[in-house]
């Protein structure tokens, strides 16, 4: 048996607000500095025109459909949220949760898709003006369409930094004062709980920011694909008239499609990813800090002064970051008749001047944060944190390059999948699956290498949870110039509306090669938008799961510690109200126990006074299953220091208290009467003061564990069914579409008929009036289009939102914290992996047609008598397609496209385009942000599965 004696020292517990450091408050100067530039950027856009009457006639069109649809699909969100906030409701009653997370989470919600908001009404008024600049010049048009992508980008990180800044500057000032009601306060006394409980309520707030944007990701990329496809394969394929010809009935669903989708279902996508990076990194901070005590000689003052800073340190990281954006944007500019290589150039321009700027402030932020501390055993030199941060940086700007590679048809991807179409439709399929699986090799290679640098120049090697904060720190970085990435992304609708705008209302043939040269850009940087978005996704994700043990910690934590209140309680009136004389742990079943320590802590008087807490038995070799069933609950022991422990503080010249040791020893009696015969001394861990590698343990999260492996499937099968879910959901919507749009068409052809029109001219879509009349209805009826549009997306996307919001929860009651682990990493993997895969696939059938396009038409005839038109066709297909022309040319069909827009190549593509469609702006775009719900979902339910999980699988044998 070991001595039973320690002494007692007061936990210290700092005032939060004194120890903040000033440039934290940089975090609000630049929230709002982003958003009176996005706000003047607004303004000096809405100055320029619009264009002439049918310019207008036209964007409004698409705005009143953008509005409308957006306006169903938050009246169909409103609703789910009113259904979270009453299970919410009830976690919080249950003691499970506390209840701001019913404040925070709605109100992440609500910036989310405000954010989504102010960037379709700015795109559906920008895309007009970019198309009457387009008159002037390349250069203005640019600029408009840029600039307008940069006001969502800023909305964006304005909003996000403004909403988690002001929760962190609340939590860490009053979350614990001792006036606020205590259903409202946060921790019980000290500042690491106080840290932890804020951790774990911010991480909870992240789930309305997810959930919304999962609605507007998979709603908006429902509608957008449904009416770009049905356009295109009727309008394109059937028809044979160009993409945005006003007789297309779609083509004004196609572009309202383009706005709330690729607008404000990135704008919502991109808000919670950068929002979810900040608060992930501020959760690995405290807890890498707080993990300094086992191990180090700082004091608790020192310790929480560390962990407040490195919880400062992303908030001044994404500020700065702002700043960086905001030069980055006005830096971009092009001269008028730019080649596509100098237009991407000059976008490059900006996004490579930002992130100087950061990688300038990534090693100016540690220094001036962590430097002045002073030297902490255990904690890394500043400038490894900056290190850490460059990686997640250059890890970004890696994958937006090799994203560019594989999706511009500048490169030899696109260009293969465009040759390829020389043999129809089938092989053209088979070359873009095959370029996409290929390209996510990189992809996945930067992430990985991007995470093993940023934890080892975070010290990993020494702290695990030091290094993993090195990770969240990194998708930090990666996300920092947000502002000017996201610009570079939400530019491309607009250029394709600007594209659409010109087409329809008949401008010069030079304007809309202008808009042709810049929506050609804009899929590339919609593509090395989405690749941003992915790769911090991983990252973030990767950090979300050590930030999901850190919560689930804080609820045992909770828990236990109201068991052991009750445990203190009764031995008092055992005792009749005495205070214990010797510290005790009660078995509370399941591997916890409630500990009760006499001199715990110091109360209002100056008095040590007796502290209940918990804690978890880890070494559970030390007894089999049979022996622990034996156990009784309620059963009480003796509680004494590990002396392991004892030795590694003498060791550093420390001493601390019990309430403040890590490793406890409980004297357990194994005995069927109880007679003290069968005494073993087990090592138990204190909830407060234990590991990540202790909860792990203690949950058993190990490869060998059947509940974590049936998790992993379980996350596995669940990227794939979400995929198969909502590209079934876009072909069901696409074909209603395609119906509707041959109905109109049949009916425009009744309606030429009756008022007499040649069947020659019937026959030839492109001779039609842009509008008929008939049996009282003005064709293409626009608002049908748009109307099964939305009903489609506001039906199709309840169901695979309401999957990943289920699923985690399930497992937690099933497998319990383990088979939550196995969900996260399961669907992190494969979902990172099945993203690049869909989001370069599409990128690069959608740009091998616009290839096709950009050589015009070329017929028959003109490709056998004109020597520059042979020299369009790539070298590799000219005899093929020369042969294919004497073929026409014989026959009779010399008139007909040989090659180029409206040939069979062309009809090929679109093919692949029609497919890819829904891989690059449905199903690939939303599974980023399915592999950071499910963490939001796991975390919101934390309390659930802790307490009810061991004991459903228990039931369950498991």
């Amino acid at each position: 048996m070991l001595e039973n004696s320690f002494p007692s020292i007061e936990i210290a517990t700092l005032a939060l607000a004194d120890a903040l450091h000033p440039l934290a408050f940089l975090a609000p100067v630049a929230g709002v500095l982003a958003l009176i530039t996005a706000f003047l950027l607004y303004r000096g856009v809405m100055t320029h025109t619009e264009g002439d009457e049918q310019m207008v006639r036209i964007a409004e069109a698409v705005r009143q459909g953008a509005k409308a649809y957006l306006n169903s699909q938050y009246k169909v969100v409103f609703l789910v949220f009113i259904g979270l906030m009453a299970l919410l409701g009830l976690i919080v009653y249950a003691g499970l949760e506390p209840i701001w997370a019913m404040v925070g989470v709605p109100i992440a919600g609500f910036l989310s898709a405000v954010c989504g908001w102010f960037g379709m009404k700015m795109a559906t008024n920008a895309s007009a003006r970019t198309a009457a600049a387009c008159r002037k010049s390349l250069n203005d048009g640019l600029r408009i369409a840029f600039r307008s992508g940069a006001v969502m980008g800023l909305v964006c990180v304005g909003f996000a930094l403004l909403d988690v800044s002001f929760w962190f500057f609340v939590f860490s000032s009053f979350g614990g004062a001792e006036w606020l009601p205590e259903f409202l306060r946060l921790g019980d006394g000290d500042a690491q709980s106080l840290l932890n409980e804020m951790v774990a309520v911010l991480i909870s707030f992240k789930m309305g920011a997810s959930l919304q944007a999962l609605f507007a990701r998979v709603g908006g990329g429902i509608f957008t694909k449904a009416a770009d496809v049905g356009a295109d394969l009727v309008g394109k394929v059937e028809a044979g008239i160009p993409e945005d010809d006003a007789r297309n009935p779609a083509v004004i669903a196609d572009n309202v499609g383009d706005n709330v989708g690729d607008v404000a279902g990135m704008g919502a996508d991109l808000y919670e990813s950068y929002y979810s990076s900040i608060i992930a990194a501020i959760g690995l901070g405290v807890a890498a800090a707080f993990s300094l005590l086992a191990i180090t000689a700082g004091t608790t003052e020192e310790i929480t002064t560390l962990g407040l800073r490195m919880a400062t340190m992303p908030i001044v990281l994404a500020s700065i970051g702002i700043f960086a954006s905001i030069v980055g944007v006005f830096v971009v500019r092009t001269k008028d008749n730019a080649s596509f290589h100098e237009l991407m150039n000059s976008l490059h321009k900006g996004v490579y001047v930002a992130s100087l700027l950061v990688v300038a402030a990534a090693f100016a932020v540690p220094f001036f944060l962590i430097r002045p501390l002073g030297e902490i055993d255990g904690v890394v030199d500043w400038w490894r944190f900056g290190a850490s941060i460059v990686s997640g940086l250059v890890a970004g700007l890696v994958i937006a390059w090799w994203t560019e590679r594989c999706t511009s048809y500048e490169h030899e991807p696109t260009k293969r999948i465009a040759r390829q179409a020389i043999t129809g439709p089938a092989t053209v399929m088979i070359s873009g699956l095959a370029e996409g699986m290929k390209s996510t090799w990189a992809c996945l290679l930067a992430v990985v290498v991007a995470i093993l640098f940023a934890y080892g120049f975070a010290g990993g090697n020494e702290n695990f949870l030091m290094g993993l904060f090195g990770v969240g720190i990194a998708a930090v970085g990666m996300l920092s110039t947000l502002g000017i990435t996201l610009a570079t992304d939400a530019y491309g609708p607009i250029a394709d509306n600007a594209g659409g705008n010109a087409e329809m209302s008949g401008q010069p043939p030079e304007v809309r090669e202008r808009t042709d040269m810049l929506d050609s850009i804009g899929n590339t940087t919609a593509a090395t938008g989405k690749g941003f978005a992915i790769g911090s996704a991983a990252l973030t994700a990767m950090a979300l799961l050590a930030a999901y043990v850190q919560v689930v910690q804080t609820q045992i934590d909770k828990q236990i510690r109201s068991e052991a209140e009750v445990a203190l309680a009764a031995y008092q009136s055992d005792h009749d109200g005495a205070d214990p004389t010797e510290p005790f742990a009660q078995y509370l079943g399941y591997g916890q126990f409630a500990v009760v320590i006499p001199d715990g802590r110091t109360g209002d008087d100056g008095v040590l006074e007796p502290l209940a807490t918990g804690a978890l038995l880890v070494d559970r070799q030390q007894l089999n299953p049979g022996e622990l069933a034996t156990v009784p609950r309620g059963a009480r022991f003796p509680l004494m220091p590990d002396p392991r422990e004892r030795q590694r503080f003498e060791t550093l010249g420390r001493e601390l208290s019990l309430a403040d040791k890590r490793g406890l020893v409980a004297s357990i009696d194994l005995s069927p009467d109880n007679d003290s015969a069968e005494r073993t001394d087990v090592r138990i861990v204190n909830v407060k003061r234990a590991s990540l590698d202790d909860v792990l343990g203690f949950y058993n999260v190990t490869l060998t564990n059947p509940t974590l492996l049936g998790g992993l499937f379980i996350g596995v099968m669940l990227t794939f069914l979400f995929c198969a879910m909502t590209m079934d959901a876009v072909g069901r919507a696409a074909n209603v579409m395609m119906m509707e749009c041959r109905r109109q068409f049949g009916k425009m052809r009744e309606g030429l008929r009756a008022h007499g029109t040649p069947e020659e001219e019937i026959a030839d879509p492109e001779r039609w009036p842009m509008q008929v009349h008939y049996e009282g209805v003005d064709y293409p009826d626009y608002p049908r289009c748009v109307e099964i549009a939305t009903t489609g997306a506001l039906r199709e996307m309840v169901v695979p939102s309401l999957l990943v919001v289920l699923v985690p929860v399930a497992c937690g009651l099933v497998l319990s914290v383990s088979g939550v682990m196995g969900v996260l990493a399961g669907g992190l993997i494969t979902g990172f992996a099945m993203a690049v895969f869909m989001a370069n696939s599409g990128g690069a059938w959608d740009n091998a047609k616009k290839l096709l396009e950009s050589y015009g038409r070329i017929t028959a005839d003109q490709f056998l008598a004109d020597e520059s038109a042979r020299g369009k066709v790539p070298e590799q297909i000219r005899d093929a397609i020369h042969t294919r022309a004497e073929e026409m040319q014989r026959t009779g069909h010399g008139h007909e496209y040989v090659y180029g827009k409206g040939s069979e190549d062309h009809k090929a593509t679109v093919v692949g385009d029609t497919v890819g469609d829904p891989f690059k702006d449905t199903s690939g775009p939303s599974l980023n942000i399915l592999i950071k719900l499910l963490s939001s979902v796991a975390v919101v339910a934390s309390g659930v599965t802790v307490k009810f999980g061991p004991v459903i699988s228990g039931w369950l044998g498991m």
